[in-house]
């Protein structure tokens, strides 16, 4: 059974989720806070979008000003510890500049950045010309970044990996781009198993599973990456805390069906050990 809390930090690991808000509450800066709940952190969070959003798809998008999410970021940086942050979905790239200026004035010591582009019901979340912004500017202050094939395939400008040479090929390239380590993440391969490559500097990590045959799979991205984020600061290191968010993962989705949640894809159940 996954560890609640193997501390690494000297108390309570506060974590920051940059992202943006699911009215439905299953993705985003709610499941974010969730997976931090569930895994011992304290959540704190910078809001970059509001979407009109639920299980069957997202209807509208409002993006703040990026003084405004500036504004948040300071708020937060300058009066709360933070031990990691993770960062989603950003919109657009006057966003995508103000959190990573953010970024290099505040130098948090862990950056998890989930290349958030499209929702499940297939409704853009990051305008296309900020897809250069995000590779130029954040990628090089990513701790780690955790894509999925089609994302991995959209910053580096190629076709999407169809197996895990490919995978491990393309992280190879996006640390070349200036990211310390990369999650590939390959449930987009099919098949029974879903196993996703760690690629670091030094050497790769197969982490596979099962693959759970569920339906309620909306925002297993976002849990994935904050959980990440929030294990880090908590473990020996990455690759212990990527290990243990997976498990809780999958947890996560094997307990989805208790859930009676909206008439779409529904959301992972994030508190399964309580109820």
């Amino acid at each position: 059974m996954l560890a609640l809390h193997t501390a690494m930090t000297s108390s309570i690991p506060n974590v920051l989720t940059i992202a943006g808000s699911d009215s439905g509450g299953g993705a985003g800066i709610q499941a974010d806070l969730k997976a931090f709940s569930a895994l011992g952190a304290y959540g704190a969070s910078v809001i970059t979008a509001l979407t009109a959003q639920n299980t069957r798809g997202v209807t509208a998008i409002h993006a703040p000003d990026p003084a405004f999410v500036t504004a948040q970021l300071d708020a937060v940086f300058d009066d709360i510890r933070i031990d990691a942050v993770k960062i989603g979905m950003l919109a657009n790239a006057q966003i995508v500049r103000a959190v990573a200026d953010a970024l290099r004035r505040h130098k948090p010591p862990r950056v998890v950045l989930d290349t958030v582009m499209i929702s499940k019901s297939n409704h853009a979340l990051l305008a296309p010309e900020a897809v250069a912004a995000l590779r130029e500017e954040l990628l090089p202050l990513a701790g780690v970044v955790t894509p999925n094939l089609p994302e991995a395939a959209a910053l580096l400008g190629v076709e999407p990996a169809t197996d895990e040479a490919a995978m491990v090929e393309q992280g190879e390239a996006l640390r070349a781009l200036g990211a310390r380590a990369v999650l590939m993440k390959g449930g987009h391969l099919g098949g029974t198993d879903s196993p996703d490559w760690l690629v670091e500097e030094g050497g790769t990590l197969r982490l596979g599973a099962v693959r759970v045959p569920v339906t309620n799979t909306h925002g297993t991205g976002c849990t994935l990456s904050s959980s990440i984020a929030a294990l880090w600061p908590q473990r020996a290191g990455l690759a212990d805390a990527v290990s243990d968010a997976k498990q809780y993962l999958t947890g996560a989705l094997e307990a989805s069906g208790r859930l009676d949640v909206g008439h779409g894809v529904g959301p992972v159940h994030h508190f399964y050990r309580w109820w």
